[in-house]
């Protein structure tokens, strides 16, 4: 809980006295103390209930007062609520040691449907922080699944939507997220309950505090004990049951189980509720059934049973009339600032997404520049090393002339050499033997040396061919290089990047060069204006007099100034136009409720494993026999009300 103090003096001209007197008025400290903050006040004696009450709501800023209440506990160490035509000082106050006054501001009653009942951002906030408070302190019975559905929602208001990048492990550990009853009777690690939290936590859309808030009520108000004070009673045969106080009306429990009611009474079938002593009666509108009688420990507790019905059943019948005027303006409000706050945060999440394609394709470009880049060095390789073949190439077949010449050379030495020793043969008969002999060698060596200058010749021709294929090759190593850096062009032109590449080449016997110029790549996105329009439906009834009458005077003239009475008239068109919105509104509500219950079943199944058995409480085995039954809330009380009130009512005094 985050305490913030702020000191504010009030100061009443219209309960203080003359002008002209010089004397002060008394006054008394008093300490307000709401789930996020502490408010102190100096009061004077003759202040009311209704005066300290409407100073904490203009305090906070809150409208929708007609829920809360001030709790305080009395001289007698009793809990009660702050009386709001009695004086303040006269209703047995407990001073504190610290010298103030000390009362509670919490939420007295509740609405039957949260997401159509709650207007302002401040009457969702401090609903949510009291059934948190209520969950975690297991004053409301709560699943271990739908525990750590809530947990996560709660872990959205604190520190906003799902941010992989701050998010840090045992970041939710030291935060009081679940109800000790949750935790004690599982074999689960708080790293491991992070774990699962975290799972849902991940799971969210983004959206703003007050609509996790929303999402948050929602789910707890299904549960059993929500919106329910209880009360100990006891029937003619002195049987034990709870009383329990709802916003639709009274519901009978068993002493031993506070979730399923045995039998209910709406508000509309009550028509009196009143007390003598200890003992209860409960008048019905039918007047062929007679009333029924409960009784109760003590007086203190009849009063605030009388408090909580009237003050329920005021707001059931207030509910089920026109909503007044002060209502309409608040609601009007409301629906304009959350139209505002959606246009907001649709621009946002445009904006974003915006952000997110252009970081998206400056990422695409930077890797197609890579990869241009990186082609082009393999072909600048191609090409080199097509060169160095080139002249490899051109060297041997240099070497090959060289010998060849050598060979030829060598040759016509040989023949010169056989001619003289033929001439010599001639002159010379006495050394023909050996003549004829050294020319049958130089024959064979001529032969051999003929034989040698043939492949010679042959290896010379092939290599000429080689060289030939070599400088094809080259040329069309430089047509691919052309036509690469001509294709990378088109592409970049493709991709709104136009680069400019020029080609340097020069052409000789021995050397190409190439050189590409890219200028840098810039890329710019426009955003177009997205005109959106959100509609809005005001649902009233024609030729419909609205009578409102004021149970509240003690409310600010100058916020009755602001209201101003407007009329309404729907077409069929319109009409039509909002029953489709309800029918698509109720079909996605119901695909996310589905959704919910399949995650629900899932995290139940996954630490079935984990339970210890023997840390159940009762309120855990009687939820286990209700959810294998397949019963809930909604389908228990629509049981209960299916049957006559005469024969509820016997029901009643037969337990």
């Amino acid at each position: 809980m985050n305490e913030c103090t702020c000191q504010v003096k009030a100061q009443y001209q219209k309960l203080i006295m003359s002008p002209f007197r010089s004397k002060k008025p008394r006054v008394f400290p008093v300490k307000v103390i709401t789930f996020d903050s502490e408010l102190e006040f100096e009061l004077e004696q003759r202040a009311s209930g209704q005066d300290l009450f409407d100073l904490v709501c203009r305090t906070i800023g809150l409208r929708e007062y007609w829920y809360f209440g001030l709790q305080y506990i009395d001289a007698r160490d009793n809990v009660a609520w702050l009386k709001m035509e009695k004086k303040v000082k006269d209703q047995r106050l407990k001073l504190q040691p610290n010298g103030f006054y000390v009362f509670s501001f919490y939420a007295k009653y509740f609405p039957e449907n949260v997401s159509e009942e709650l207007i302002q951002e401040i009457t969702q906030h401090l609903f949510f922080l009291q059934v948190k408070q209520s969950i975690l302190s297991m004053d409301i019975y709560c699943r271990p699944e739908a525990s750590v559905l809530l947990a996560s929602y709660a872990v959205h208001v604190q520190y906003g939507p799902y941010d992989a990048e701050t998010y840090q492990d045992g970041k939710l550990q030291g935060v009081d997220l679940l109800p000790k009853g949750v935790t004690d009777q599982y074999q689960m690690t708080p790293k491991m309950w992070e774990e699962r939290i975290k799972t849902w936590y991940m799971d969210h859309e983004p959206m703003t505090r007050d609509e996790v808030e929303m999402e948050y009520l929602k789910i707890a108000q299904d549960l059993d004990m929500y919106g329910v004070n209880y009360f100990p009673i006891s029937n003619k045969n002195k049987t034990k049951l709870w009383l329990g106080v709802t916003a639709v009306g009274l519901n009978i429990y068993d002493y031993h189980n506070k979730l399923t009611p045995k039998t209910t009474f709406q508000w509309n079938e009550i028509r009196h509720v009143s007390f003598d002593d200890k003992k209860f009666t409960i008048r019905l509108v039918d007047a062929k059934v007679s009333s029924f009688i409960f009784y109760s420990q003590d007086l203190h507790i009849n009063k605030m049973i009388l408090d909580l019905c009237k003050g329920n059943h005021d707001l059931y019948m207030r509910r089920r009339k026109p909503d007044t005027m002060e209502i309409q303006q608040m609601k009007a409000q409301a629906k304009e600032e959350k139209q505002r706050r959606q246009i907001e945060r649709k621009k946002f999440l445009r904006e974003k997404k915006l952000r997110e394609r252009a970081e998206q394709d400056r990422y695409v470009l930077e890797a197609q520049l890579e990869r241009l880049q990186e082609d082009m060095r393999c072909a600048s390789d191609a090409l080199r090393r097509s060169e160095e073949t080139k002249e490899l190439y051109f060297e041997k077949s240099r070497v090959n002339e060289e010998q060849m010449q050598l060979t030829e050379c060598k040759a016509n030495h040989f023949k010169s050499e056989m001619d003289r020793l033929r001439e010599r043969q001639m002159k010379v008969e006495r050394e023909k033997m050996e003549l004829e002999k050294k020319i049958r060698e130089a024959d064979f060596f001529v032969h051999q040396l003929t034989v040698e200058k043939d492949k010679r010749e042959a290896e010379a021709e092939k290599l000429k061919k080689e060289l030939i294929c070599a400088k094809l090759a080259e040329r069309e190593a430089t047509a691919r290089l052309l036509n690469f850096l001509n294709r990378g062009r088109k592409n970049s032109q493709d991709s709104m990047l136009p680069p400019n590449i020029t080609v340097n080449s020069s052409s000789s016997s021995n050397n190409m060069t190439a050189s590409v110029s890219t200028p840098s790549l810039t890329n710019s996105n426009s955003t177009a204006d997205i005109n959106e329009s959100t509609a809005a439906v005001d649902l009233t009834t024609n030729d419909l007099n609205l009578s409102t009458h004021n149970h509240h005077q003690h409310r600010d003239d100058d916020s009755e100034n602001e209201f101003e009475t407007k009329e309404f008239i729907l077409t069929d068109s319109e009409m039509e136009q909002i029953t489709n919105e309800i029918e698509r509104s109720r079909l996605e509500y119901l695909k996310k409720h589905k959704q919910v219950q399949n995650q629900l079943q899932t995290l139940r199944s996954e630490i079935e494993l984990l339970k210890i058995e023997e840390n159940q409480t009762n309120l855990d085995i009687l939820s286990e026999a209700q959810l294998k039954a397949g019963e809930t809330k909604y389908s228990t009380l629509k049981k209960l009300k299916s049957g006559s009130t005469k024969a509820r009512v016997a029901f009643f005094e037969e337990l």
